[in-house]
């Protein structure tokens, strides 16, 4: 199992859209508080759209609370991490696979990273650009991870409409 942790999120529309990805990729999605909005707001559940029928989202209330329920395999994305997600074997982890992603405007805090230098992942970039907006983020590295787990669970057809809809 994928989990995406969502370090005290700040803006809903970001949770939302990567509750999405997260229903569409098999990945669980936790969110530690406090967040900077409500989870009942009308922009969180329009960007979530249906979705949320299709995962539970969990919630935590410390980061420390959240790893110790999940015992799984963890790494944080950040702009300071040293390795690319391609340099890591995701497909080699034998136990829950947990992805930690920092708040929109200051990120994961410095002392977890400094004491977790050897599973912070860096996405290459602009050298001028500081950061990407956290939902694209997500989708990429968790479909990075989903890559190298050959994809596993997810369909590679049109199932909603039918695989060969474009022939018809």
């Amino acid at each position: 199992m994928i989990h995406i942790v969502l370090f005290e999120p700040e803006i809903a529309q970001n949770v939302g859209n990567i509750l999405r990805s997260c229903a569409a990729l098999n990945a669980q999605l936790h969110v530690i508080h406090p967040l900077g909005f409500l989870l009942h707001s009308k922009e969180f559940k329009r960007a979530m759209m249906d979705y949320d029928e299709l995962m539970q989202l969990m919630e935590h209330n410390s980061l420390q609370e959240c790893l110790e329920h999940l015992q799984g395999e963890v790494y944080y994305i950040t702009r300071y991490g040293m390795k690319t997600p391609n340099e890591f074997d995701f497909k080699s982890i034998n136990k829950d696979i947990v992805i930690v992603f920092g708040k929109e405007s200051t990120g994961i805090p410095k002392v977890i990273l400094s004491e977790n230098i050897n599973r912070c992942i860096r996405i290459p970039m602009h050298p001028k650009a500081r950061s990407m907006n956290v939902s694209n983020t997500v989708a990429i590295v968790l479909y990075e991870v989903q890559r190298q787990l050959d994809f596993q669970g997810l369909s590679s057809v049109e199932v909603l409409k039918g695989k060969d809809w474009l022939l018809q």
